[in-house]
């Protein structure tokens, strides 16, 4: 049985590699279990001490399967050492990075009605090669609007991986 379980809600994949990061500083990696979000509903969190949940935001929102997760779940998360972290590219400025300031974290919060134990905020990533045609040109919309990088033929990674790294290094410390 594992102690932990992370699961993780990503559109492009950044969020997983935000839990691998996670993970890896753990030193009980072997009782660490990392899924999906749309795979936890084959699992029994109530098995779980710890349940760490990673997110991502896309055109604005967290996905609708996250609160629907929450919503149906919010009672064994309430029993548990329950975290919450969001990645999103407004955290990238320094007035959004923090879960008191960032909007995100806090509509996340009054939706959900849930009080994870920790809660964390992480810049993401915008890999415009990646994107097909409509999103390219929305999140370039949105980026310029933001004062962002426009030039679609780049990768912006904003990912401050120390604060990821300190973030990970309180979590296990007390496991």
């Amino acid at each position: 049985m594992s102690n932990s379980l992370i699961l993780y809600s990503s559109t492009d994949g950044h969020t997983k590699s935000i839990c691998e990061r996670i993970i890896s500083f753990s030193d009980k990696k072997n009782k660490v279990k990392i899924i999906s979000l749309n795979e936890a509903a084959n699992y029994n969190l109530s098995e779980f001490n710890k349940i760490i949940i990673g997110a991502s935001i896309r055109y604005g929102k967290h996905s609708k399967e996250l609160y629907k997760f929450i919503e149906l779940n919010k009672s064994i998360l309430d029993t548990k050492d329950s975290i919450f972290f969001s990645v999103n590219v407004v955290a990238r400025k320094l007035e959004k990075n923090t879960p008191d300031t960032n909007p995100y974290i806090k509509k996340f919060l009054k939706i959900s009605k849930w009080r994870p134990k920790k809660i964390g905020v992480f810049a993401g990533k915008v890999d415009y090669p990646k994107y097909g045609f409509l999103d390219k040109y929305i999140i370039k919309l949105i980026m310029f609007i933001t004062k962002g990088p426009t030039d679609t033929s780049q990768s912006y990674e904003f990912t401050d991986w120390s604060k990821v790294d300190n973030f990970a290094k309180e979590l296990w410390l007390n496991s």
